[in-house]
């Protein structure tokens, strides 16, 4: 297997509901289409922005598939999607994704061991789990912080690197020297680091990784995409700053604060949740978000 994934602006898609609380389909062509209008290079559909333990196999499989096909031909599409516990319950669920025909699988790096568990056990855990989902699927690594965040260690990248099967890594370990490592260790192979890390991102994309896969790829995707192209302009560390700033509001009420600037962009995406109360999103909230919607809007000219 070759990798073909391109680097740039990869967002961790938002799931709409309805009303009822059913996926909403036709929300989701929008979004989809507002985030390849903004630049992005690939899309990844089924991850915690996408409140995936909340959602039933059918339901993960069913995004999956329906953003595999509306982005078909214009960006590549990745999911994860396996939450159990068991190395089998999580074989069978990653081999119904790899059905849908995205581009890449992901594992969750903390469904492979338990948090005090060392890597050794990971390891294996590892190898069972690829001895029992086909062969051909192209895979790679999302360090999810739910339930808890395990950051692949030097030694497991390595061995991940050297097995040529993995293509994507999202990192979420927000330590510029552990991914200056990371990116030592997978240098020359299939293995592309995307940092979710605003305030590391410019210093990391300087030093070689592939591009951004963060949250706030649903706030400010124009200016993330201009940056993971232009992170050698004088302009970059003026942005770089901005961005890291304005990443903030991740720390509010997300995802249903994402949705909300989304009704901002005149999508016509519900608040609802099934991670958080919607009703949670204060007046003070909406003003916070309605902030950074205009300095967005004023940012987004200066980069164009």
């Amino acid at each position: 297997m070759k990798n073909t994934f391109p680097g740039g602006e990869w967002p961790t898609m938002l799931t709409p509901f309805t009303k009822e609380g059913a996926v909403d389909y036709k929300a989701l062509e929008k979004l989809v289409e507002w985030y390849l209008q903004n630049g992005v290079s690939g899309l990844f559909a089924v991850c915690q922005s996408s409140e995936m333990f909340q959602l039933s196999l059918e339901e993960r499989v069913g995004v999956a598939e329906f953003v595999r096909k509306k982005a078909a031909g214009r960006v590549p599409v990745i999911a994860s999607g396996h939450i159990s516990d068991a190395i089998e319950d999580q074989a069978a669920e990653l081999t119904e994704m790899s059905k849908t025909g995205v581009d890449a699988v992901i594992l969750i790096t903390n469904r492979l061991a338990k948090e005090k568990e060392s890597d050794e056990v990971w390891l294996s855990n590892l190898k069972e789990l690829l001895r029992r989902i086909p062969e051909d699927v192209p895979l790679g690594f999302y360090e999810c912080p739910y339930p808890y965040k395990r950051v692949m260690s030097k030694e497991t990248v390595s061995w991940c690197a050297k097995a040529g099967r993995f293509f994507f890594l999202k990192d979420t370990c927000c330590d510029i020297d552990r991914i200056r490592e990371k990116l030592e260790m997978i240098k020359g192979t299939n293995l592309k680091l995307y940092n979710a890390n605003t305030s590391t991102l410019l210093e990391s994309l300087r030093l070689g990784a592939a591009g951004y896969s963060g949250v706030m790829a649903n706030f400010q995707p124009k200016l993330y995409a201009w940056l993971c192209e232009n992170y050698r302009s004088e302009t970059a560390d003026k942005l770089s700053d901005e961005l890291s700033i304005c990443s903030l509001i991740e720390r509010q009420l997300y995802p249903v604060n994402a949705k909300y600037n989304l009704l901002l962009e005149g999508l016509p995406v519900e608040t609802v949740c099934r991670v958080k109360n919607s009703a949670d999103l204060t007046p003070t909230f909406q003003k916070e978000v309605q902030m950074l919607h205009r300095i967005t809007e004023r940012m987004n000219k200066e980069h164009r």
